[in-house]
């Protein structure tokens, strides 16, 4: 790459990071909508090999993020492989005719943050991006649901039972690392709260996170993007300030969790099948269900997304011509996830 002022000059990065279906795609294709001529870049790191949440942002068809704009990665976690993948990823858009202005990453709902803020300290990269800022995504209704803290009453019978039985909740931990790292929070899905639940939800944010970050509550990720880009945060360089669970730890997995692909053949009728995938996600303690399905007699591709037993879909767009009109969902769990089960009752 030539060396000019053009070059030296360090592209700000927006790591959008935030738990399983808490509302990161939704709320950068806002962004995009509202860029107002922003010239945007995006890396796309997903939990499971169906392109969802790319193929979600590639529909939006906006010229300031173009398709050769998006990067999508489906290894589960972008730190843990930030030579062979993300390096690439961001030497590639910074090749662009167009270069990007402004970078955003996405990352997928089971990373840890701080891994990947450590990955710009690396020469190649520090040199010409800098962390703007960390923004966690948190899905309102799930935290005051008591997705990510143990049932206290549960948790003493385990230990009774079990001496051995572990403290440590891995959806807790996620969760608990990303706020941890954010310079802002978007309390998303505040519409599905009532004013004590928002409150109640406000304040344990508030306790959890040791240092001053702006708290937003937002619906459907509705917000100014000029309140995400341009946090100047520079957060390679206040990496201490960021504590994590696993800072104690040279590595770090995802042996937590699961995911996996269940192949559907075209429905008939969309309400029963999403009654059917909301009673499965329940009986199994789904964490996430989201992909494309073929519906008999519509021209169009259906979107599907749940979050635990709450699921919502659209229409998002018509079905090409010479495209295969394949219904696939990625089934997103905690390790041991009966797999068989649930395939067997998806596609029945």
């Amino acid at each position: 790459m030539p060396s000019d002022a053009r070059t030296l000059a360090k592209v700000p990065v927006t790591i959008v990071t935030g738990f399983l279906g808490a509302g990161k795609t939704t709320l950068i294709r806002h962004v995009l909508a509202e860029a107002h001529g922003r010239r945007l870049a995006l890396i796309i790191n997903e939990f499971g090999d169906v392109g969802v949440d790319g193929e979600i942002l590639k529909s939006c068809g906006i010229d300031t993020c173009p398709e050769e704009a998006i990067v999508e990665l489906a290894n589960g976690c972008i730190c843990c492989t930030v030579a062979d993948d993300f390096v690439p990823a961001i030497e590639a858009l910074l090749a662009l005719p167009n270069r990007p202005e402004h970078i955003i990453v996405e990352t997928s709902g089971l990373a840890l943050p701080k891994p990947l803020v450590k990955a710009f300290d690396w020469p190649p990269i520090r040199a010409r991006l800098t962390v703007d800022g960390v923004v966690a995504v948190v899905d309102g209704a799930a935290v005051a649901a008591g997705r990510f803290a143990d049932d206290p009453a549960v948790m003493a019978a385990r230990l009774k039972a079990d001496k051995a039985v572990s403290h440590d909740n891995p959806l807790e931990e996620v969760y608990e690392d990303q706020l941890l790292c954010a310079d802002l929070v978007i309390l998303n899905k505040s519409d599905l709260l009532d004013p004590a639940e928002l409150e109640r939800v406000s304040a344990d944010i508030r306790a959890t996170v040791p240092r001053a970050v702006k708290l937003v509550a937002t619906h459907e990720g509705r917000i100014d993007p000029a309140v995400l880009l341009g946090l100047a945060a520079a957060a390679e360089d206040d990496l201490a300030g960021r504590p994590s669970h696993h800072d104690a730890e040279a590595e770090h997995d995802h042996d937590d969790f699961d995911s996996f692909i269940v192949d559907l053949p075209e429905v008939a009728d969309a309400a029963v099948l999403l009654d059917r995938l909301a009673t499965v996600a329940a009986e199994h303690d789904v964490l996430r269900m989201k992909g494309f399905v073929s519906v008999k007699s519509k021209p169009m591709r259906l979107l599907i997304q749940g979050v635990g037993a709450r699921f919502r879909h659209q229409f998002d767009r018509a079905w090409v011509q010479g495209e295969a009109r394949a219904s696939r969902l990625v089934v997103i769990g905690q390790k041991g996830i009966d797999r068989a089960a649930i395939a067997a009752a998806l596609v029945a």
